[in-house]
């Protein structure tokens, strides 16, 4: 996680790597070089022209960047000349304070081209060697369907999606999130399941918080089931120390009603073990303590469901239902609850609400728990979700239906039972008398002889601790690989006919331990039986909604940049997405080479001097950050130091992340151009001083802007003591040209799933890893295998969502620092280029010094709103009638639209969205005029069905209008949709959609 790197002024660069040579060494760590490349052969004359550059490596990066950037090129010089710019260097110059600019270049890899690096890719996979995991601890091998794989995982309409914020254009993503939803409260017995979570460890985080919020019991105490899953409990101590929540792990027999809240157990246990602990619970509900249960969704096919059994929250992981391992993710945890609780759950909710029309539709519920609303109030982080994996585990309960699901349980508990006996015979000690698919055994020799043994063989189980073993089965375990795994362990030859003798002779799991309700009993969960049903069924949801495959998706702050083809491959290779993260490190030199190679390069982007890439999503990356700064004030005996300052501005995570660190939010303001207003700045600090922890600043801010004064700010606030977290949300304005470590941060978290490329998936995946200078470094995240590093881990597995890391070494390694810098570059003229655009219509509310923009801005509706009634969500409603996604609405500011159109964007389809703006412009001119009633204008309408289009039309503006010229095809499946509607009725699980209308 740590390497060391000089200040810009402290040592030469090397030579220039040349392409010929490069290959030999080049998983020696990215090689760190600068390059200053002609541009592409065809730029150059043929004499200086080499052999080696007719390859041309930078030919990607042409097809990654929209705009040519070729001063031969028409457009390219038009873009500049409606800037007011004569160069990018010159915008650069004028945009980009001198105080913060970086000239040195980026000592990256040069870049490659998309076979090459491929091809070193797969020379990286294969230096991974794992063997056939049994380790379990809520990790298997599991089947992706293939018609899912390939139609969703694979597919750039599913994962190039944005969080469903704009309902109408994201019904197909939303019914698959209510599939998700349903299949987890139907298995876990309790009516209210949310959209997902990050993992299973932060799920129990969360899961704790929310015991705290609702027990009636005033105890201090949170206990968990000694039994538990180890990585569950570390992730739960880095989150209760901070809160001042006493964890106590013990024997469930044991809890101190008095002093306990609320109580965690695991069903199955960690070591197999399950138990009904009907009496316990009953009496814990009496001294109203809440009760947690951590539960395998795979077993409670066969089991009755915790809430059958009184649980009040139920957590897991749906990494088994058809998600593979990927070294540790990223997969859809889950959290379900009774109706009484439903609106302290945290994260995100799709409830069913009804159109204008009265037509059935979906919008995610709820949201006023969203932190920009409730910033320092909020009590979790909503910015934690995982909605492509949670679509894909809900598409596998509906693949294989209730029907396949009982019977993959049941072959998975026989394989199980198959192994307790086989064992048995050969002397062994089971440790327990129940059992789901986890066997836990005393050997007859030692733990370690026998886990050589098996490893030996190339099998990998867990040692439990000094005397016991446990071994896991899975979905994809024959008879054949249980025979060699249990050959190794005893000794004796086994085959499968062995094996299959044993069938029947054990069974772990006794009658009152069995569910005897139905589940899954919607449609959805038994009308695709046949892949073209399926496939079908996936091509209908996928047109429903807009993603980046078909249209930009403009939204501030969340850079919906291209994911290419060639960057998504990888993940879904088995040498990356077969790997347990607790699988031994022999077994996995290609994975942290990989590793290795991202933090090295993350350090040298952001000049910081270590990188942790186990947070997986922003909101992690946050909270790592400020326990970084926490862990580092009390280091130095000033554990007083808890006062976190934050602008206005921020983003909402800021304040909720701050919050989730034990520290106490103090808002600073921000002055008429958008900056944090330094004055007031002082003013704060002076009033805290002796309490002051740190300052959490948005660099560019979140109003688009390139503040002249963060060099002063940092200065103010580390003579003061504290530390300066610069959130890295808009480093896509920054890579190549400033760097915050340099400019006076201590610690950014970044966004993998913005900047480097890993797609929004419909709102998760993501990855947000941790930069920190060096004297913050021994406070990174913790390794969730151990208990002994000054902070713990922030999620299960140590790495975070290791499965998509190819995608962003993908990304750098084509891009090349050359290629970086100028996607940065071309994001700010893009931006600068609309923000010029649309200022001829709608009021651009912020600039910077010299009247320029970063790499989004922030046009302002409210004057209109007020003229003319029309409101900001009439306008991205409005949008989706031309076939655009809107941009992110009314933050940070209410009825403002901030816009991002990022680098990927070419000239073409930024004029296509202008175009469509000035439309709208005119329409709001006629409502303004008096000439179109507003309620009966497109505007308040819109956005308009085909069955508005077809049906009979009564509207005062022709069909035409309401469908205009450049919408491509696209129309959104529901009018615009009753937020309040589903709020007052809260609806979370699938029925026939006709029965809610």
């Amino acid at each position: 996680m740590t390497r060391e790197k000089s200040r810009p002024d402290a040592s030469p660069l090397p030579h220039e790597v040349d392409h010929e040579n490069y290959g030999r060494d080049r998983h020696a760590g990215f090689v760190m070089t600068q390059s200053f490349s002609a541009g592409p052969a065809e730029m150059r004359s043929s004499e200086s022209v080499s052999f080696d550059d007719l390859r041309d490596p930078t030919a990607f990066r042409r097809r990654h960047i929209g705009p040519s950037m070729s001063e031969s090129d028409e457009s390219w010089r038009d873009m500049l000349t409606v800037i007011g710019v004569e160069s990018v260097d010159a915008l650069i110059a004028a945009a980009v304070p001198a105080a913060i600019r970086s000239d040195e270049p980026l000592r990256l890899p040069l870049a490659r081209s998309e076979y090459e690096l491929t091809a070193d890719l797969a020379e990286l996979a294969a230096r991974n060697a794992p063997r056939r995991s049994f380790i379990g601890l809520g990790y298997t091998p599991t089947i992706t369907p293939p018609v899912i794989k390939r139609n969703v995982l694979e597919n750039p309409a599913w994962y190039t999606a944005y969080t469903p914020y704009q309902p109408e254009i994201s019904q197909g993503r939303l019914e698959t999130l209510v599939n998700f939803q349903t299949v987890i409260s139907d298995l876990t017995g309790l009516p209210v399941a949310n959209a997902s979570l990050l993992d299973e460890a932060t799920a129990a985080a969360e899961a704790m918080t929310m015991a705290r919020r609702i027990s009636k019991n005033t105890g201090n105490s949170f206990f968990v089931d000694a039994d538990t899953h180890p990585q569950i409990v570390r992730v739960l101590r880095t989150r209760a120390v901070p809160l001042g929540i006493d964890l106590v792990v013990g024997s469930i027999e044991s809890v101190n009603v008095a002093a306990t809240f609320g109580v965690l157990l695991s069903y199955p246990s960690s070591t197999g073990r399950i138990v009904r602990p009907d009496e316990l619970v009953r009496s814990w509900h009496e001294a109203g303590l809440v009760v947690t249960v951590a539960a395998d969704p795979m077993a409670l096919v066969l089991l009755e469901s915790p809430g059958g059994f009184g649980a009040d929250i139920v957590i897991g992981s749906a990494q088994r239902f058809g998600l593979p391992m990927g070294f540790g993710g990223p997969h859809a945890a889950f959290i379900a609850t009774s109706n009484e609780h439903a609106r302290t759950l945290p994260g995100r909710l799709v409830g069913v609400s009804t159109d204008r029309a009265g037509r059935p539709a979906l919008r995610l519920a709820l949201q006023t728990r969203e932190q920009h609303i409730r910033r320092e109030k909020a009590t979790s982080n909503i910015c934690t979700a995982q909605a492509l994996l949670a679509n894909i585990a809900g598409l596998y309960a509906a693949w294989h239906g209730p029907d396949g699901l009982r019977r993959i349980a049941q072959r998975l508990h026989r394989l199980a039972s198959i192994a307790a006996s086989v064992l048995e015979e050969q002397g062994w000690s089971i440790r327990h008398d129940t059992w789901f698919d986890t066997i836990c055994t005393e050997p007859t020799s030692s733990v370690d002889e026998v886990c050589a043994a098996a490893r030996a063989a190339g099998f990998d189980i867990r040692p439990v601790d000094g005397t016991s073993v446990s071994l896991t089965v899975d979905e994809c375990t024959t008879l054949d690989e249980l025979a060699g795994l249990l050959s190794a362990l005893t000794g004796v030859a086994l085959t499968a006919d062995d094996l299959q003798a044993h069938d029947g002779r054990r069974s772990g799991v006794a009658e009152h331990l069995l569910r005897s309700d139905r589940i899954l009993t919607a449609p959805v969960f038994s009308s695709h039986r046949s892949e073209h049903e399926m496939l079908r069924y996936l091509r209908r949801l996928a047109d429903k909604d807009l993603a980046l495959d078909r249209t930009m998706i403009p939204l501030g702050s969340c850079t919906m940049k291209l994911n290419a083809t060639s960057e998504m491959e990888p993940i879904t290779w088995p040498s990356f997405a077969d790997i347990h993260p607790f699988a031994p490190d022999d077994e996995t030199i290609g994975y942290r080479q990989l590793i290795d190679d991202l933090e090295n390069a993350l350090a040298e982007i952001t000049g910081y001097d270590a990188v942790s890439l186990q947070p997986n999503a922003g909101s992690q990356g946050e909270f790592a950050g400020l326990l970084a700064i926490k862990a580092y004030h009390e280091s130095r005996g000033e554990s007083d130091r808890n006062v976190c300052l934050i602008p206005s501005s921020a983003h909402g995570t800021n304040a909720a992340s701050a919050v989730m660190a034990g520290m106490r939010v103090v808002v600073v303001a921000c002055d008429e151009d958008g900056n944090v207003d330094l004055a007031d700045l002082d003013r704060r600090i002076g009033e805290h001083r002796e309490r002051l922890a740190a300052v959490m600043v948005t660099y560019p801010s979140t109003h688009g802007v390139f503040e002249e004064g963060i060099v002063r700010l940092c200065d103010m606030v580390h003579e003061a003591g504290g530390q300066v977290y610069v959130d890295g949300a808009n480093l896509n304005a920054l890579v190549g040209l400033a760097r915050p470590g340099w400019f006076g941060a201590d610690v950014s978290h970044l966004n993998l799933h913005k900047t480097f490329c890993i797609p929004h998936g419909g709102g998760g995946p993501g990855v947000g890893p941790v930069a920190v200078r060096a004297h913050l470094a021994p406070f990174l995240p913790g390794d969730p295998r151990r208990d002994d590093d000054p902070v713990g881990p922030v999620s299960a597995a140590p790495y975070g969502s290791a499965g998509i890391l190819p995608i962003s070494w993908m990304y750098m390694g084509l891009m090349g620092p050359d290629g970086l810098r100028r996607a940065t570059e071309a994001a700010i003229v893009n931006a600068n280029y609309m923000a010029r655009r649309l200022s001829a219509h709608f009021p651009v509310l912020y600039t910077g010094a010299a009247g320029f923009v970063a790499h989004e801005c922030i046009i302002d509706l409210r004057p209109i709103t007020k003229a003319t009634g029309v409101t900001v969500d009439d306008v991205a409603k409005r949008l989706m009638d031309y076939g655009f996604h809107a941009p992110t609405v009314s933050f940070p500011v209410a009825g403002t639209m901030m816009i991002e159109p990022t680098e990927s964007e070419a000239k073409g389809e930024l004029d296509r969205f202008c175009d469509a703006m000035a439309a709208i412009r005119v329409e709001i001119d006629e409502i303004e005029a008096g000439r179109m009633p507003i309620d009966d204008s497109p505007l308040r309408l819109a956005p308009h069905t085909i069955d508005d289009l077809v049906g009979p039309w009564d509207r005062v503006y022709p069909r035409d209008v309401a469908s205009p010229a450049g919408a491509r095809w696209y129309h959104a499946p529901v009018g615009r949709i009753d937020a309040a509607h589903g709020d007052r009725n809260l609806v979370c699980t699938c029925e026939p959609l006709s029965s809610y209308a």
